[in-house]
């Protein structure tokens, strides 16, 4: 074989330019094993140099079924590499294997992927090869054995890709048309009115904290009397809460009612939002 057919299968196995292609097969001789090795720590030193830059573009993908559903994001740095086949391969690959893993991120990195490389692997790889910083970022799995999962998709890039996904767990022994429009719509209703919990006392107490400190400051520097400062603190707290849970959020579909109006409306005893994901890329 020619050392014209090397850097040729070479590049095909790497997906890395002519001239690192070209370069590695003179470094290792011929070898075209040494020379993925060679190109591999390259990859790595590559990859290293672009992991101070931000990656605020990508995807959120979802898989798995209405039993066990999982959310993983990939971050990227342009809109342009989201849309790359390459990418959406590895990202579509990564989602499934999320899922098998429950979104355990150190265990997702270290599994095996089908080329026989590892995730950690095959993500440097695609940094290499892209030109661009590649991050695994938030990951969720949702499987309860007595609830029944709904997603949503919004800006979809490509099959089960897009820019926000959510994930919506339903308990009920329903399992009437019914349920499954009111799945879809809070599924929808997640994506848009991004609840940070469903109740107000689930909501995590460093953000009710922050909120707090913002809203004294605020009124601190509005110079208002301390015993109204306290009432007006408490009714701006109260609204937040009220703003930020879900069952007391404004209902999307109909914002006079709110959506624990929406189930009381639906008259199904045993219906109870279990739990539910929402990722966004760049939040």
């Amino acid at each position: 074989m020619s050392d014209i057919e090397k850097v040729k299968k070479l590049r095909e196995a790497t997906g890395a330019g002519f001239k690192d292609c070209n370069l590695a097969i003179k470094e290792s001789n011929g070898d075209l094993d040494k020379a993925v090795e060679i190109l591999r720590v390259k990859g790595i030193s590559k990859a290293s140099k672009k992991m101070s830059r931000d990656a605020k573009e990508g995807v959120v993908a979802i898989s798995g079924d209405n039993k066990k559903t999982s959310i993983i994001e990939v971050n990227c740095e342009t809109d342009f590499v989201a849309k790359n086949d390459d990418f959406i391969s590895f990202v579509k690959e990564l989602s499934e294997i999320n899922n098998n893993n429950d979104s355990n991120i150190d265990q997702l990195k270290k599994s095996m992927m089908k080329n026989g490389n590892s995730v950690d692997d095959n993500l440097v790889a695609l940094i290499a090869k892209i030109g661009e910083k590649i991050t695994i970022g938030k990951a969720k799995t949702i499987s309860n054995s007595s609830s029944t999962n709904y997603q949503y998709l919004h800006t979809v890039v490509k099959d089960n890709l897009a820019k926000l996904a959510v994930v919506v767990s339903l308990e009920t022994k329903n399992d009437s048309d019914t349920i499954k429009s009111f799945g879809k719509q809070l599924s929808m209703h997640i994506a848009a009115s991004n609840p940070l919990a469903i109740e107000s006392n689930l909501i995590d107490k460093a953000i009710i904290d922050k909120e707090q400190e913002l809203v004294t400051e605020e009124l601190k520097n509005l110079g208002k009397p301390e015993d109204i400062a306290k009432k007006i603190s408490l009714g701006k707290m109260n609204k937040f809460k009220e703003e930020n849970a879900l069952l007391t959020q404004a209902w999307v579909m109909e914002p006079k009612k709110k959506v624990q109006d929406v189930l009381k409306e639906l008259a199904i005893n045993d219906l109870k939002i279990k739990e539910f994901s929402r990722i966004k890329i760049g939040d």
